[in-house]
């Protein structure tokens, strides 16, 4: 006997295949029959009248599990299920809740603090990965967690916030910390090599660190040393040297291009941001091949590394705007030895000075390790109009959540480095922003996005922080239902079914996650009811908080999480999923 049977269904099985009439049938956790159930026994029956029956998505670049260790973690991120997904991969760009190492601990209180704006001594009561992972599971889990190892905490760990290269015995406790990470499930190790600690490194520590993920087949993902034009290829050949040396699965992380033109880097930003004002105008002057050739530089970049041997992929956010802390746009001299130390440089007035000086005078040269050479300089390379206050810790400049820093500073008659500054003193270090080249998703800068989205092997993600303050990202709320809505059934980039396996069968196969992203006998039943002619979103920059509209169900593990468009009351349905679980 069935527990439940979805009849009637359109069937969009995940491997890009056409829809097929028929039903589906769950016994427990998993999808028992494919076929006609007309006349099978079962406990629950619903007609789904035609609609699509389909994978859940899966978010391979999170980082919603940050937000596990909250009391109102399934709350925090119902907008996530609301969306279709069932599946996220947290652990990105070298950050994550474990595992935590009594060694350089106030340097990991530190790291944690300023991104989740948590109250570290209170919040943390595990260690070890292993121990992350089972007291999220004794909690509850309203949707299925994968996690990487992250490369920043395993840095720490070894080396504090130090910057020197890892020496022998820093790299043996990184591979003993990898090491037991995955024994304990993880997936992968992930990389930040645009943020401190990870900028730091060098290849060689990445292909030396990597080295036991062929032992569990685990994938290395890497937020890149470079996003900057000019050596953003250096930095894919940089993923694919790691993948192809140690014969593993590379990822290349929310692939997006930051523009540099040398000695006439101000005159072109001018005029690229008059095309981005004037996006009509814009796309009619400029040909098509014009407009994809960025992109199409990535993506060649890409093939040619698969051509040497690197078992290579990479996911978009489609969106045109990146979000982060506010530090990470400072010079990396200004971030080593503590928070108090990094707090106390943006109050001094002389070291102000000369943060201000190197933002303004840096070049993005390859490898990005030097004083003032780093590639995350985005005040310089977008302009100070291009950041916007995302988040802050306390109420009193709540306010300022959404505004950008140059209008702000017009009011304070400051300059915009003097506001961030004194802001980050304020708010104890604990400031998110926005950064984008216009006002985000302009229909110049998203036609960049176009080859990349079309490309077969391109994943699509959300880049997910829910922490419950500030100013969300629409991606948080309809990053899967404006792929779909958009480029799907508005641009024609691609079909309805290719569109569902690149966010189900594609991540799950690449990331090593079992039987799920299928609509198969066996697989898990992680599965959406939904109307493709309405999947949607109306949530965009200025109005995020918005939900989905033509989504009827979704069902993780079996059990139906969201009903008639709703989230069903203490559903916490989700797993911890281990790479080695038996």
């Amino acid at each position: 006997m069935f527990d439940l049977v979805i009849s009637n269904a359109s069937v969009v099985d995940g491997s890009g295949g056409s829809p097929y009439r028929t039903d589906v049938g769950i016994i427990g956790a998993r999808i028992e029959a494919v076929g006609d159930l007309g006349e099978a026994a079962t406990a629950r029956r619903v007609d789904a009248g035609g609609r699509v029956v389909c994978p859940g998505f899966i978010d391979v670049h999170s980082h919603a599990d940050l937000t596990m260790f909250r009391d109102d973690a399934a709350e925090l991120l119902r907008p996530l299920v609301r969306q279709g997904i069932t599946t996220f991969v947290g652990g990105n760009c070298g950050m994550s809740l474990a595992p935590i190492t009594r060694e350089n601990r106030e340097g990991l209180k530190t790291y944690l603090e300023v991104f989740t704006q948590m109250d570290f001594e209170s919040a943390v009561r595990w260690e070890s990965m292993a121990e992350f992972m089972q007291r999220v599971e004794e909690r509850g889990l309203l949707l299925n967690m994968a996690l990487l190892v992250p490369h920043g905490m395993l840095r720490i760990s070894a080396l504090g916030l130090e910057d020197r290269p890892a020496d022998a015995g820093a790299m043996e406790m990184m591979k003993w910390l990898l090491e037991e990470s995955m024994e304990a499930g993880a997936f992968g190790l992930s990389t930040g090599l645009q943020y401190f600690p990870g900028l730091f490194s060098d290849t060689e520590e990445l292909v030396k660190l990597s080295e036991p993920l062929r032992r569990f087949e685990g994938i290395f993902t890497s937020h890149l040393r470079s996003y900057t034009s000019t050596t953003l290829g250096k930095a894919i050949d940089e993923v694919g040297e790691v993948a192809r040396r140690n014969g593993i699965r590379g990822q290349v992380s929310h692939i997006f291009s930051v523009p540099w033109m040398g000695p006439l880097h101000p005159l072109a930003l001018r005029g690229l941001k008059w095309l981005c004002r004037h996006p009509d105008a814009a796309l009619r002057l400029l040909p098509g091949f014009a407009l994809d050739m960025s992109m199409n530089v990535v993506l060649k970049r890409l093939e040619k590394n698969r051509r040497e041997g690197a078992d290579m992929a990479m996911d978009i956010m489609p969106t045109t705007a990146g979000f982060t802390h506010l530090l990470a746009f400072f010079p990396p001299w200004a971030l080593t030895g503590g928070r108090e130390k990094v707090l106390a440089r943006a109050s001094d007035p002389a070291l102000r000075r000369e943060m201000l000086k190197d933002i303004e005078k840096g070049k993005p040269a390859w490898p990005h390790r030097g004083r003032n050479d780093w590639s995350l300089n985005i005040m310089r390379q977008m302009g100070w109009d291009a950041v916007t206050v995302m988040a802050v810790h306390g109420e009193k400049n709540k306010h300022l959540e959404g505004r950008l820093f140059t209008d702000i500073a017009a009011e304070q008659g400051k300059h915009p480095f003097d506001v961030m500054c004194d802001l980050l003193l304020e708010e104890d270090g604990k400031v998110l922003v926005f950064e984008s080249l216009s006002e985000p998703d302009d229909a110049f800068t998203e036609r960049y996005t176009f080859p990349a989205l079309q490309d077969p092997g391109t994943m699509i993600t959300t880049d997910t922080i829910l922490m419950g303050v500030g100013k969300p990202s629409y991606l948080f709320y309809g990053c899967y239902p404006k792929f779909i809505g958009r480029y799907v059934r508005e641009k024609k980039l691609l079909g309805f079914p290719e569109a569902v396996r690149r966010c189900t069968s594609l991540p799950a196969e690449f990331f090593g996650i079992a039987r799920r992203g299928r609509v198969k006998e066996g697989y898990f039943a992680d599965l959406l009811v939904l109307d493709p002619e309405r999947f949607g979103t109306q949530a965009c920059f200025r109005d995020p908080e918005r939900y989905p509209s033509g989504l009827d169900a979704v069902i993780i593990n079996g059990k139906t999480v969201v009903e008639d468009g709703e989230v069903v009351t203490g559903a916490l349905p989700g797993s911890v999923l281990r790479k080695n679980a038996r």
